[in-house]
């Protein structure tokens, strides 16, 4: 049996606005965008190139969902997006707006800086170390 994560979703408070934000400054590509019963819109966007999850953008609905906006981790970074490129993710993420939190740093790991979303989710955009051959 294969099983994979392929949809999460992400609280915001208005789909054009999150569709804006996750398409164009962090250049995600949108996969739907349809209609649904009661305004409601079914958002599907995902990086491009990836082979990772995607995120379904549902807009907040009632007291409890609008006060998770942002905070659906509680504080902790809440999604890793791993990228081939650092350097130029990074350069252009800065030029089309995106607020990173920190100077990009090298850990044994990978480079790694922490920026957030209009909303206050935060994310790693990572690029792990190669792997040493032998």
């Amino acid at each position: 049996m294969t099983q994979s994560l392929f949809l999460v979703t992400l609280l915001v408070d208005d789909y054009d606005r999150a569709k804006d934000f996750y398409c164009g400054a962090l250049g995600f590509d949108c996969l739907q965008d349809e209609l649904q019963p009661e305004g409601k819109r079914w958002v599907v966007v995902k990086p491009g190139g990836g082979d990772g999850a995607a995120f379904v953008l549902g807009k907040a609905d009632g007291v409890r969902q609008k006060a998770a906006i942002g905070n659906q981790t509680g504080g902790r970074v809440s999604f890793f997006l791993k990228t081939t490129d650092f350097a130029g993710d990074h350069a252009r993420m800065i030029a089309n707006g995106v607020r990173f939190m920190e100077d990009p740093r090298h850990e044994v790991y990978g480079t790694v800086a922490v920026f957030s979303d209009p909303y206050g989710n935060t994310f790693d955009l990572i690029q792990h170390t190669a792997a040493p051959t032998s």
